[in-house]
């Protein structure tokens, strides 16, 4: 097949959402239509040890959340998906909100019973900002929740978006029979059974017909004609170009528990979604279809297989082809790196591939060359932007709970660290080390990670620090930035770049020391 056509037939995109909306659930019943699984384990029974297939860290399926961000992929009707399931819990936002930098489009899923959630809202105002294709799928219809209209009402206020619903539910919980399709015109009764892999389909071009009647009932199909009437007078007709500027959020409803309208939302998800698209790096705006390979790294996972302690840096590639043991430039360290084993998705199982194409995610094995952000080429000196670090909310004292394992504690923590899940502060006065994370869950997961995975305890300490900066002289020879390094000794910290971070101790003493020296820049993010 041509380059060209590789390309056409990659769709990439992110599932994002609250926690417990659905999200992993839905993934697993995608993987499921791809053929990438054979049955779908119930995510949280403790009686299928099988879990969630994008759970894979220990930590996870006890939880029941998903922490790192999976890299799945299927083919579907000739069409290669790429999918990244990211953590809906807002202690990793950080990471969701980085993956969102390598996926083309987004599927947003609410839970019927609750609605637009918190952390909905601040996902997607990211997708917004960067006018990211968004597809709404509106889960769990077999229980009782919020009115169809009132929810698509919540949707566009809520979240901002212009929605025009492509499918539509026929009753809910108790009384749900199923869900018209209005993008293909037809029907999908409801079984209630999740055993069966697929539902059954009735076509129905004319909703006039007795034949509806026949099927759900005299009641539900006068509520049916009277509600589709109501939404095709209310809401704007489906245009694809709409869709992809992001103007424009279809939006499916179903039970992705019960398999239930995910086939309506893959086929027509299938069919507009975006191929791979351009994207910007410093320089300049790259294309996918350009000869030449270049990527970024969006995401690090030290660990993925505890046995051989391997770390895997996730490439996304924007243009050319990424093939096996060719030599590619790192721009960051300006020195070219060779890779024999490149990794695929594939459902559970990773495959060694020859080539790779735009739209694709590559697992690199990595002994620590990278960091998130970097950029691969064939040679150009291109840097994408974009994956930033940001400032931590929370931050505390590591300390080493046994001393005979002082190598792995800070061997974990270092590679912990290259995976963006907390960063590493190192204090100027003491050299003691301090760990800041955007959620308080991180600590837990850094805990257990460092005993499970590195065979080294740690404690912590609470530390009072209200914000870290990064702090960008202008001039590192000028007496106002010498008198800040005496007079705030106490406060400042290297990050693991060794750029230099003050840590604040309360909003007030953050503001004062910005009038004091006016020539610093604080800032909130490392990507100054």
């Amino acid at each position: 097949m041509s380059f060209l056509k590789e390309i056409q037939r990659r769709r990439t995109f992110g599932i994002i959402s609250h926690p417990d909306a659905g999200k992993t659930t839905l993934t697993e019943k995608l993987l499921l239509f791809g053929g990438a699984i054979q049955e779908a384990g119930a995510v949280k029974s403790n009686k299928i040890k099988k879990g969630a297939t994008s759970d894979f860290m220990e930590i996870e399926r006890q939880r029941g959340i998903s922490v790192a961000t999976s890299v799945l992929a299927f083919e579907y009707d000739g069409v290669k998906i790429n999918i990244l399931d990211t953590p809906g819990h807002k202690d990793f936002a950080e990471d969701t909100f980085r993956t969102l930098t390598a996926v083309d489009s987004v599927i947003v899923v609410i839970d019927v019973a609750k609605g637009v959630e918190e952390q909905t809202e601040k996902l997607v105002e990211v997708c917004r900002m960067r006018h990211i294709p968004m597809i709404v799928f509106i889960n769990k219809m077999d229980r009782e929740g919020k009115d169809a209209f009132d929810l698509l009402d919540e949707v566009e206020q809520k979240l901002g978006l212009s929605v025009t619903p492509l499918s539509f539910p026929i009753g809910m919980g108790y009384d749900f029979k199923g869900i018209y399709n209005i993008w293909e015109k037809n029907i999908n009764l409801f079984s209630g059974d999740s055993r069966k892999d697929i539902e059954e389909t009735i076509e129905i071009s004319d909703l006039d017909s007795p034949e509806l009647t026949k099927l759900i009932g005299e009641k539900s199909a006068k509520t049916l004609r009277e509600e589709i009437e109501l939404v095709e007078g209310i809401y704007p007709p489906f245009d694809k170009d709409a869709y992809l500027n992001g103007q424009l959020q279809p939006v499916f409803f179903g039970s992705a528990l019960n398999n239930f309208g995910v086939r309506e939302l893959l086929d027509c998800f299938v069919e507009i979604a975006p191929k791979p698209r351009p994207k910007q790096s410093e320089e300049r705006l790259v294309k996918p279809e350009e000869d030449k390979f270049s990527g970024f790294v969006f995401k690090i996972h030290a660990n993925m297989d505890p046995n051989h302690r391997d770390r895997l840096a996730f490439v996304k590639i924007v243009s050319g082809t990424f093939e096996r043991n060719k030599p590619y430039l790192h721009v960051r360290h300006g020195k070219k790196l060779k890779f024999s084993s490149p990794n695929a998705f594939f459902a559970e199982k990773k495959e060694i591939v020859d080539i790779s194409y735009p739209g694709d995610i590559v697992g690199l094995h990595d002994t620590g060359n990278f960091k998130i952000g970097d950029t691969l080429t064939e040679g150009e000196v291109i840097n994408y932007k974009g994956v930033p670090s940001f400032s931590p909310e929370h931050f505390r004292y590591i300390n080493n709970a046994d001393p005979l394992k002082s190598k792995q504690l800070f061997k974990g923590i270092d590679q912990l660290m290259d995976e963006g899940v907390a960063q590493l502060f190192t204090l100027e006065l003491n050299g003691r080390k301090v760990i800041g994370t955007v959620g308080a869950l991180q600590y837990e997961v850094i805990q257990y990670r460092l005993e499970h995975e590195y065979g080294a305890k740690c404690t912590y300490e609470n530390l009072n620090v209200y914000k870290a900066c990064w702090v960008d002289p202008k001039d590192s020879k000028t007496e106002e930035y010498k008198d800040f390094i005496r007079v705030k000794q106490r406060f400042l910290a290297k990050d693991k770049q060794n750029q230099l971070v003050f840590l604040a101790d309360s909003h007030f003493s953050l503001e004062m020391t910005q009038q004091k020296y006016p020539s610093l820049k604080f800032h909130f993010t490392s990507e100054f």
